[in-house]
């Protein structure tokens, strides 16, 4: 190109309708083309993240904590909001929590603990099964129990995870998140006891280990729980074996049993219980313990017979009874059929059976060799007892207190489980004698307002139930029916023998639901967390059956 059309002007169409005009200078800065969006010079740009490794959608992010994030999703009907405040039983508290879907439970608190970097997760386990296995063992039910190890992990920060209940094992899972594994643990509960005393104890280790304003660290956590498990029965054994024998003795007047029936009575299962306790130094399975302790009441009742003592030899028999009925048992398999734990109740009352067939052949023994040596035991004179309130009164508080001791319990709730069971046998006086009701309405309603009256004096007291509530019912366990039924079948009359054990049976049941309702009627009408939602305390919802 020449010089000459080097200085010729270009058209329009040869240069950009962008491009600077002829003599102005333009910056080294905008000799590049830039976005409107471009940021101004002199403007901070932040710096761009570092780039991370690709994974899931699962994967948890860089600097996430689960206890600082936000909901993962809303469900339809919203979250509920519960307060798990310090007026209120950790029970309900830690039932509400359960009774939720993992992924709807709130957060649990920061509560600072003595370890720095928070206890290690296997040794918060190992602790929560430690404390469910003396629960279980005390016979506690089994939707009290999971509260209590749910109770123990949530107050460690081990709010996501799941403890499993059932009749002889524990088992406990925690999960961090849905990318980490799970860690499991469990154990076996060998050896059942009983002993109220040390149920207590546990029942405030977890009050104190739920309460936010107290901070126990694992280590003390341990120690309280060593020494619990050290701590010898309140009652020596020469007194838990007199509280057999008055309980008999009381049994045997509830059913119009004079002096001497009480004082025959008394013998006989005191006599039971040293057998019984020489059996299991030996190593013998309950069955057979129940078995011999049954047998002496049983022969004493029948030598009197024997011998044309002019007492009621039937009320000697039915007071060894009492003694032996496993009442505490049949309350607790009831309580854990009807919350949902079908497997722990189904063994919990295949327990009950072993032990009345225990019982049932016993006393069927010595009932066969007395009538067959010519004892005339007739069941229709123990249809007639004389109706004597005051006696009776007294007789059924003193049965309550010597159970309550047979039960191992604090002497601080001995008076008033002594008050309730005389309270319950008002109300089913009331309505057998007087007013004219069935027996198993009668020892329904009575048993009612045992839970009832228990549910409460646990509550005011922030303890279990059962210490309120098991003692309380001795008066209303079925001695009689089930007497009358073994009698008619020791005399071949199977079925009337049988239609009498269905009558034991079914006011054993009426006792057994009678006081979980009273208990889930106090829950229903006092203040629980959460209760302006409609989760605040969920339950299986079945229509028709399905």
């Amino acid at each position: 190109m020449t010089d000459a059309e080097d200085r010729k002007p270009q058209s329009d169409e040869a240069r950009m309708a962008f491009a600077p005009p002829a003599g102005v200078e333009v910056g080294d800065s905008e000799s590049e083309t830039t976005s409107e969006f471009a940021l101004p010079k002199g403007l901070d740009v932040p710096q761009a993240p570092v780039q991370e490794h690709e994974g899931s959608a699962f994967s948890t992010p860089s600097g996430y904590s689960i206890e600082d994030a936000p909901t993962a999703f809303t469900p339809a009907t919203g979250i509920p909001k519960i307060s798990l405040t310090k007026d209120l039983p950790w029970q309900d508290r830690m039932r509400t929590m359960l009774r939720m879907p993992v992924a709807e439970r709130p957060a649990p608190e920061r509560m600072p603990k003595a370890e720095e970097e928070g206890p290690a997760v296997p040794r918060v386990l190992d602790l929560t099964l430690r404390i469910g296995e003396l629960l279980l063992a005390g016979g506690e039910g089994a939707e009290d129990v999971e509260a209590a190890m749910f109770a123990v992990c949530r107050s460690y920060g081990l709010d996501r995870c799941e403890p499993n209940v059932t009749f002889t094992l524990l088992s406990v899972s925690y999960q961090p998140s849905l990318v980490d594994d799970p860690v499991s643990a469990s154990r076996t509960v060998r050896r059942r006891g009983t002993d109220y005393t040390r149920l207590a104890a546990v029942f405030q280790l977890v009050d104190d280990l739920s309460d936010p304003e107290t901070h126990i660290s694992l280590e003390e956590a341990y120690g309280r729980l060593a020494e619990i498990r050290r701590n010898r029965h309140p009652y020596p054994t020469w007194v838990l074996t007199g509280a057999s024998g008055l309980l008999a003795g009381a049994a045997s007047v509830l059913v119009g049993g004079d002096l001497i029936v009480f004082i025959a009575a008394m013998l006989g299962a005191m006599l039971g219980d040293r057998l019984a306790w020489l059996c299991a130094g030996r190593g013998l399975p309950e069955f057979y313990q129940f078995t011999v302790a049954a047998m002496p009441p049983a022969a004493i009742g029948v030598a009197l017979t024997l011998a044309h003592v002019d007492v009621k030899a039937s009320a000697v028999i039915t007071g060894g009874l009492f003694a032996l009925l496993p009442g505490r048992a049949l309350v607790a398999g009831v309580q854990d059929g009807l919350t949902g734990f079908y497997i722990t109740a189904s063994a919990r009352l295949l327990e009950v059976m072993y032990f009345f067939v225990g019982i049932v052949i016993g006393v069927l023994v010595i009932l066969y060799f007395g009538v067959n040596l010519g004892a005339r035991l007739t069941p229709d004179e123990a249809l007639h007892a004389p109706e004597r309130p005051y006696w009776q009164i007294a007789a059924s508080m003193l049965l309550s207190l010597t159970f309550a001791v047979l039960l191992q319990q604090e002497r601080s709730t001995v008076l008033a489980v002594t008050l309730n069971g005389g309270v319950a046998w008002v109300v089913y006086g009331a309505m057998y004698y007087v007013g004219e009701f069935s027996a198993v309405a009668s020892t329904a309603a009575a048993a009612g307002l045992v839970g009832l009256f228990g549910q409460l004096l646990s509550r005011y007291r922030f303890a279990s139930a059962l210490p309120y509530t098991t003692a309380a019912i001795g008066p209303l366990l079925p001695g009689s029916a089930t007497y009358f039924g073994l009698l008619w079948i020791a005399q071949n009359d199977v079925n009337q023998g049988l239609v009498s054990l269905a009558t034991a049976a079914s006011l054993a049941m009426a006792i057994a639901i009678g006081v979980n309702l009273g208990s889930e009627i106090s829950r229903l009408f006092l203040r629980s967390p959460g209760a302006a939602t409609a989760a605040s305390r969920r339950a299986a919802k079945r229509t028709r059956g399905f």
